[in-house]
């Protein structure tokens, strides 16, 4: 023990000269001192944490270079490495993290949906609880700002823009035939059942130099990572069946639904406006396999339908109804693999194979047509630090369409070939939590048209307030030509526009409000003479426009104690010199003024939930031969209002009913006039109208699951 003292005697002094005090001052990025800041020695236990004026001073037994770390809570971590000598009164600004949750979010032109959505205005699935929507995707963004509602073709238009200016994407991969088959104002219902995705992103402008080939809007569909339960779905209902089930595993799952629809059982208890041969009748299905790895998960999506109908369609040019018989078959698939490598990097490589055939006869007419498309898709992104995060990418889409017409007097021939492959890279640099900015730009070349184009895409989005922010977009966008026009002419260019957005979110509370004014410039579009498309109409990339408006959008679930609701209207001033046009005009599918109300109120005595929604827009303009000026008609303003309310019958049990234009308004599309006048000199004209005043929809919804506790309610 004495020689224990002696020992320490002679080595303390040293131990003592050999640390060394490090000190300084933690501040944040406006100069104001942090209290409570972690520091620390990188590989000691030598550290403090700051004082109320953000002061602090350690000692440390460590020499050379060495590595100051600071944290703080919604701060980026912050390092120095320095010579231990040097590390004394050194002033230390931390900057905000980025990934706080109250940090500024790009959004402008975008509404999201789903649980990974950080600046949602929809809750998860609750897009498609929507009265009215019966089901499907598009029918409830049509409730959104922006969509236009088109009762005659049931597709999504935004902004102006036709339904083919849309994109629908499942899983980053694009879908080239998203709807249902149909005929001239017959509407059609998206291919996509809700039940198998988890998120939704409805870009009504401005969106990513990731897609391409959308003048308007981006829809981006995300398949569930994968099943939460084993789980069995059963639905019976007025249109049909349908089954669902989910396997779930350690590290994979697998869901699939499959439905049988046919209408001729209801269509004879419910009068229609048309006169059916045959009822519309398909069945479908659609399958999802997740598996997760160590370092990555892929993920593989398969949907499939097979349709048909029979009916008589009035003409205004025949004194006896046309009638038209259609056939179709529809198989997508799609295949995944997303990977996390070290050094912060991430791969994606995706591919996804569509093949659409339909077989039509039009009386003795008869078209059949058959589209190939293939998308490959290769995407890396890293992301340097919390700041700044880089996407590269690649996109190559085939496809191959073919059509043949025959008739009694000889048959007619069309196909084309179009191969696109594009680049792009794109950047996220978060200056703080309150400023961000996306820029990104997209190459592509078109083979078939012998293009190249480049499209600069730019966004900025700065927090105003704890609840609120600004945001600003800019981006060009090109589309080649829809195959209507390349089936009978590919030497052409590809259409063009330009998006100027606006936009001012406040979220707050369960509470949501956005502003966003806009500005489309279209350039090149498609013009044609004569009446219709056909294989001697002379084409030419001649055309342009304009779409400018506001959108209006406000949600609360919180006021009133188990009720939601949301509230929307769209002003649009649009013009366009395209197809037949003798002068730009506005197009016959576009309204001036449209709105929406959508309600869900849970009443607890009931174990009911119960929703209405109600769509307004004023007229839509239509060209009356009998006036010399074009597009001079304004229909009648459209009016609808929906129900539906679901009943638990029990904890897994749920009786659905469901009615669409509940007041029977008696709502016009347009108006198909004839070619030649009558004897009286003017042109006769037939009204374009639904194909039933109502529809009237009963289903019982049974779910089996591990948890005897989950049901469908958020799928109705």
């Amino acid at each position: 023990m004495r020689y224990l003292y002696i020992l320490m005697l002679i080595f303390f002094p040293a131990l003592l000269f050999s640390q060394t005090t490090i000190s300084g001052k933690v501040t944040d990025p406006k100069g104001n001192p942090i209290m409570g800041a972690n520091l620390f020695i990188e590989g000691t236990y030598d550290g403090t944490i700051t004082t109320e004026d953000g002061s602090f001073s350690f000692s440390t037994l460590a020499t050379g270079v060495q590595t100051l770390q600071v944290s703080f809570l919604s701060f980026e971590t912050y390092k120095i490495s320095k010579e231990v000598s040097e590390l004394q009164d050194v002033n230390i600004r931390l900057r905000e993290s980025v990934d706080a949750l109250d940090a500024v979010v790009l959004s402008a032109g975008t509404f999201e949906a789903g649980d990974k959505a950080r600046n949602s205005v929809l809750k998860p699935l609750d897009i498609v609880t929507t009265a009215g929507s019966a089901g499907d995707i598009v029918g409830a963004l049509q409730t959104l700002p922006g969509a236009q509602t088109v009762g005659e073709s049931g597709r999504l238009f935004v902004r102006g823009g036709e339904a083919d200016e849309t994109q629908t994407f499942i899983d980053g991969i694009r879908v080239a035939q998203p709807y249902g088959a149909s005929v001239q104002n017959l509407p059609t219902r998206g291919r996509f059942s809700p039940f198998l995705f988890s998120g939704i992103s409805f870009s009504t402008g401005g969106y990513s130099a990731e897609y391409g080939e959308a003048l308007s809007s981006v829809l981006l569909l995300n398949t569930k990572d994968e099943a939460e339960q084993n789980q069995t779905d059963i639905s019976l209902m007025t249109v049909g069946l349908g089954v669902g089930h989910s396997i779930k595993k350690e590290s994979s799952s697998f869901t699939f639904n499959t439905a049988y629809i046919n209408l001729e059982p209801y269509q004879a208890l419910v009068p229609q406006n048309l006169n059916w041969n045959k009822a519309f009748e398909s069945i479908s299905g659609e399958a999802v396999y997740v598996n997760r790895f160590e370092k990555g998960i892929l993920k593989s999506y398969a949907a499939f339908d097979a349709s048909s109908f029979d009916f008589n369609q009035e003409n205004i040019n025949s004194p006896s109804a046309q009638r038209i018989d259609l056939k179709n078959n529809n198989f997508y698939t799609n295949t995944s693999y997303k990977s996390y490598w070290n050094n912060n990097w991430q791969f994606y490589n995706g591919l996804s194979y569509g093949y659409g055939s339909n077989t039509i006869f039009i009386d003795a007419d008869q078209v059949a047509n058959d589209e190939h498309a293939i998308h490959l898709k290769s995407k890396a992104s890293r992301r340097f630090s919390n700041s700044i995060k880089l996407d590269l990418g690649a996109d190559f889409f085939s496809t191959h369409f073919e059509e043949g017409f025959k008739n009694t007097t000889g048959q007619f021939e069309s196909d084309f070939s179009s191969n696109i492959l594009a680049v792009y890279a794109e950047g996220d640099f978060f200056f703080s939590k309150n400023l961000a900015a996306k820029v990104g730009v997209r190459a592509s070349r078109q083979f078939l048209l012998d293009e190249t184009r480049v499209s600069p895409r730019v966004s900025l989005a700065y927090k105003s307030g704890e609840n609120s922010q600004f945001a600003l977009a800019y981006g060009r966008f090109s589309q080649t030509p829809k195959q209507d026009y390349l089936k009978y002419n590919s030497r052409l260019q590809s259409e063009n526009a330009t998006h100027y957005i606006l936009n001012y979110q406040y979220n707050n509370n369960g509470r949501t409000l956005r502003l966003e004014g806009y500005y489309k410039d279209y350039k090149d579009l498609i013009r044609f003479d004569g009446e219709t498309v056909q294989f001697d109409a002379q084409f030419n990339n001649t055309g342009n426009g304009y779409a400018a408006g506001l959108d209006f959008f406000w949600r609360d679930n919180k006021t009133v104690k188990n009720l939601q609701y949301w509230v929307s209207y769209s002003f649009i001033d649009t013009e366009r010199l395209y197809r037949n046009f003798p002068k730009q005009a506005t197009p016959p599918f576009v309204a001036q003024h449209t709105a929406s109300l959508v309600t869900k109120y849970w009443v607890q005595n009931w174990r009911s939930q119960i929703g209405f929604s109600h769509t307004f827009h004023t007229g839509r303009p239509y060209n009356n031969p009998n006036e010399t000026t074009f597009m001079n008609g304004k229909t009648k303003a459209y009016n609808s209002l929906a129900f539906n309310w679901a009943y638990l019958l029990s904890e897994q049990q749920i009786l659905y009913f469901s009615v669409s234009n509940l007041l029977g308004t008696q709502n016009v599309f347009g108006y198909e006039y004839a070619n030649t006048p009558n004897a009286n000199g003017t042109f006769d004209r037939r009204a374009i109208t639904p194909t039933a005043d109502r529809f009237f929809f009963i289903g019982f919804f049974w779910t089996i699951s591990d948890d005897k506790e989950s049901n469908q309610l958020d799928n109705l």
